[in-house]
Formats: structure tokens, C-alpha cells, sequence
């Protein structure tokens, strides 16, 4: 079976719909059909169960449902007005405080729809009530919120580090600069807008005024638990105490003791309903990742990782031109298929290109998981562009052109954590 007449199938089973999980299954069942491999049915289906044999990929599951105890028990709304109360009153204020909410819950998270989900419908119409555009508070939701896979902990570095046999730990370490980058530069179009639009200064006291009375300490009360979060979360995994699965179990476990026991926004009898939703969503990612576990070994069975590289690098040894080929690549894949499936099937293609040109591993993952966290909010595919024209009902099309100047700032950052490796890499070689 040749290369195209492979990568065609693929193509074809993607545009026509089929599940993404049963397409991994059939590409890596067909070569074997063909005769091309000696790789039957039985052999991928071992294969999908040895994908699944993971201590690291434990992780997932667990993330996302301490992702959805800290939704349930209205964490966002807690940091929006921590942050508010610094800066409410200043240009911007509340839109940057916006952007820095979800930066922090991304850190709890480590999802990038969860955080789109959970520091919208909180914010958006509190932004509104103040005079904002709707369709330019969603966008900022949108964009602010593919940082839930860009900082740290996040469930695609978990899965990449299992594809890639690289260091969740050094992953986790790496993302911070680049997504506080990339924070930093939303906050500026944010500040760039408010200021040529204007603002309603009036409104804006009113309601900075009403987090303003409940005073510093109060503030600090209520949200102290919720900041302490990610320090629990990140401190236990770069301190050395637990591993990025551990550390995993700590954070449901503390998001449970901290929203029953000391917000009381969750009663014990919601703790089955919390772990079902986690298991029904979980599950479609579980099946996704066995069977693109099974695709990635018949990829390395037909050496097309391999062929892939050779065929690039005979094009041109630039490493500029290359760097931004895969770039490219990465970024439209992302338009078109979900982050976890898309670092299953790039990575073992990317990472022997990456090699040869003496790109870390490490470092291809911070700017692969960048690429695909940017295709979560373009069209066609993007989850959040989804997830937040269903809470808002604005058209998709007219959000998608909301959030262009955020996706242009997005794309700045990205050229720099691209070809300044130090951006990622510094942080890991200090703390190692």
C-alpha cells in the first residue's frame, strides 16, 4: 500500500464523517487487509489495549473530572472578581481580567471547551450589562479559552508525552512561559480595542464599585482556595512530591473537599453525577486514543515516519522554511480534527522531523499543542467556536471574524515560542 493511497484513505474517511475513533481503527486494520504489513485484526486490537496501558495517560480522565468539580462549584466566578478588584477600574480592566481568569482556569482545568464553558456563562453577560459587544466579549472567551490547553496541567501534554515517550513533568514546566505569553499578548488587543472603541466609564464604576466594596480580605477569602489550586496542583509535580498522574488525583480529590466542605456550591449527592458526566465524555476520548494508539503502530510498521521525514528534509535542510512547513501543517490539521486524535497521528510524523533538525521533543510539543489549541477556535472544526456560539447564539461565521485579531496576536506568540526555543526550554532546564 502506497504512502498517498494511505494518507487518501485517511483523508477521505475524514471528510466523509465517520467517527474518528472507527477511522483510526480502519487505516490501521487495512494495510494488514492489504497484505502490505503481516498486522491482522488481532494484532491492532492488542495494540489498542497496550495504548491504553498507561500510568501516565491515568491522568486524563482525572483532570477532566476536576475540571468539572471546579465548573459545578463556580470557581470562575470567584477569580473574575479577585482579578476584577486589581484592575476593574483601570482600561480594559474587566475584559483583561477576563483573559486572566481563564489563564488561571486553565491551570485548574487543563481543558480548553471546559474553560471556554465555565468563564463564559459567567462572564460574558456581566460583560454585556457594562456596555462590552457581545460578539467581542465571546470572542475574548474563545480565544483566552484554548489556553486550558497551552498552560499547565494539561490533558494534550499528558498525551503527547505518552506518544512522544517524552516528560509530562518537563511538558507541564515548559508551558507556562508560552501561555503566559500568549495571555499577555490577548491582553494587549484587548486594551487596544477598549481604547479605540471606548468604554462606558459610568457603568464601569458602578459595577467596580460593587466588587471594590466587598473589600480585599473578603475577596481574598473567597477566592484563596481557588487560587491555591494550581499551586497545589503544579507545586506537587515540580516540587518532586508526586508524579503528573498523582498530582491528578490531588486536584479531584482537594476540588471535592473545597467546593462541599468550604464553598458548599456542591452537596454530596452530586458527587455520582459529577464522575457519570466525567466517564461520558471521558470515554469517547478513551477510544480515541486505543485506536490511534493501533493507527501510530501501523504507521511505524509501514516506516512511513520515516519516508515522511526523508521526504521533507530532501526538499530543503532549511530549518526555518521546514519549521514553519510543520507549523502550517499543524495548524490546519487543527481546523479540522480535535487536538487529541491530531497529536496522535502528528506526532510520530513531526517528531523524527523535529529530531533531525535538533528540535527538542519537549519543545515540539509546547508549539504542536500551540498550533492545535489555535484550531480550536477556527473554523471548521473549532470545539470552542461551538461551545460558545451555543451559549450565546451569535452565528458561527460572525464569531469566527470576531476572533481573527485574537488568532493574529495568537500567531505572533506562536512565531516566537517557535524559533526562540528558550521561551519553552529555559523554565525545564532551571527546575531539572
Amino acid at each position: 500500500m502506497t504512502i498517498g493511497l494511505f494518507f487518501i484513505l485517511l483523508a477521505v474517511f475524514l471528510v466523509i464523517s465517520l467517527p474518528v475513533g472507527a477511522v483510526f481503527g480502519l487505516m490501521a486494520v487495512i494495510p494488514g487487509m492489504m497484505g502490505t504489513i503481516n498486522y491482522g485484526a488481532i494484532d491492532v486490537a492488542r495494540a489498542m489495549f497496550s495504548g491504553m496501558n498507561s500510568f501516565t495517560l491515568l491522568a486524563v480522565p482525572l483532570f477532566m473530572v476536576s475540571g468539572m468539580i471546579m465548573a459545578e462549584g463556580g470557581i470562575s466566578q470567584k477569580l473574575f472578581e479577585f482579578f476584577g478588584y486589581f484592575i476593574g477600574n483601570k482600561t480594559a480592566g474587566f475584559p483583561c481580567a477576563v483573559v486572566v481568569t481563564c489563564m488561571f482556569y486553565a491551570a485548574i482545568s487543563g481543558s480548553s471547551p471546559a474553560t471556554v464553558s465555565a468563564v463564559g456563562s459567567m462572564t460574558i453577560p456581566f460583560l454585556v450589562n457594562m456596555g462590552y459587544d457581545i460578539v467581542f466579549c465571546t470572542a475574548i472567551v474563545t480565544v483566552a479559552g484554548a489556553l486550558g490547553v497551552i498552560i499547565p496541567p494539561s490533558i494534550s501534554y499528558i498525551v503527547y508525552s505518552a506518544a512522544a515517550n517524552a516528560s509530562p513533568s518537563a511538558l507541564f514546566i515548559a508551558g507556562i512561559i508560552p501561555g503566559c505569553l500568549i495571555g499577555l499578548f490577548l491582553i494587549l488587543y484587548c486594551y487596544y480595542y477598549c481604547k479605540k472603541n471606548g468604554e462606558d466609564k459610568k457603568k464601569l464604576k458602578e459595577n467596580y464599585d460593587q466588587i471594590h466594596a466587598k473589600g480585599f480580605i473578603k475577596l481574598l477569602k473567597e477566592s484563596f482556595f481557588a487560587l491555591l489550586t494550581p499551586v497545589i496542583i503544579l507545586g506537587c509535580i515540580y516540587s518532586g512530591i508526586c508524579s503528573p498522574t498523582e498530582a491528578a488525583v490531588i486536584s479531584v480529590i482537594y476540588g471535592f473537599l473545597v467546593c462541599i466542605f468550604v464553598y458548599r456550591s456542591i452537596k454530596i449527592k452530586d458527587i455520582p453525577h459529577i464522575f457519570m458526566a466525567g466517564a461520558g465524555t471521558y470515554v469517547n476520548i478513551l477510544f480515541v486514543i486505543a485506536a490511534a494508539s493501533a493507527f501510530a503502530k501501523t504507521m511505524t510498521l509501514l516506516k512511513y515516519p520515516q519516508t515522511i521525514s526523508k521526504m521533507v528534509l530532501a526538499m530543503t535542510d532549511n530549518k526555518i522554511v521546514v519549521l514553519l512547513l510543520m507549523n502550517v501543517i499543524m495548524i490546519v490539521c487543527g481546523m479540522i480534527i480535535d487536538n487529541i486524535p491530531n497529536i496522535m497521528i502528528l506526532t510520530p510524523i513531526m517528531l523524527p522531523i523535529a529530531t533531525a533538525l535538533g528540535v527538542d521533543p519537549v519543545h515540539l510539543g509546547i508549539f504542536m499543542t500551540c498550533n492545535l489549541a489555535m484550531g480550536m477556535v477556527t473554523p471548521p472544526m473549532g470545539i470552542n467556536l461551538f461551545v460558545a456560539s451555543g451559549m450565546t447564539g451569535i452565528p458561527l461565521l460572525n464569531l469566527a471574524k470576531a476572533t481573527v485579531p485574537f488568532i493574529i496576536m495568537f500567531i505572533l506568540c506562536l512565531l516566537l515560542i517557535v524559533f526562540v526555543p528558550g521561551l519553552s526550554m529555559w523554565l525545564p532546564s532551571v527546575l531539572a
